[in-house]
């Protein structure tokens, strides 16, 4: 029988990022914070560029918008990027986690070893009072 539009799905999305959070586990907002001056981590915003601009950005976090990710993190594929692939840990990113879970957990599944998210996203990022700085383009 057909899914009434409306009607819960079966597989919903919060589901898909408790199982995300399982297999790429976030870090804890306070031990991101002692993370951001370590160079072996690269911190990743995967927002999209409205948001860089309203809210500013992680300071020195890469910029991937969730869209391109994989690609940009395959090296077989066209839109490599090896500034996502130089052997960091990748400290990914979004408004809430969300997102930065499904992201975390795609990248794992591809084989990113050491990849993970930061619990409470951006907003809890920017309400504990943390550094942020302008977008520049």
């Amino acid at each position: 029988m057909a899914r009434v539009p409306g009607s819960p799905l079966p597989l919903p999305a919060a589901e898909l990022v408790a199982e995300a959070n399982e297999l790429a586990p976030p870090v804890p907002l306070e031990e991101a914070r002692a993370l951001l001056d370590d160079e072996s981590v690269r911190f990743v915003d995967i927002r999209e560029p409205g948001e860089w601009e309203r809210t500013g950005i992680i300071p020195g976090a890469y910029r991937a918008s969730r869209g391109m990710l994989e690609f940009w993190v395959d090296p077989a594929s066209p839109y490599y990027r090896p500034a996502l692939d130089d052997g960091r840990r990748l400290v990914l990113y979004c408004g809430g986690a969300w997102r930065s879970a499904l992201a975390a957990a795609s990248l794992a599944r591809m084989g990113v070893e050491d990849v993970t998210h930061i619990a409470g996203g951006f907003t809890a990022w920017s309400e504990a009072g943390y550094p942020v700085e302008p977008f520049h383009h």
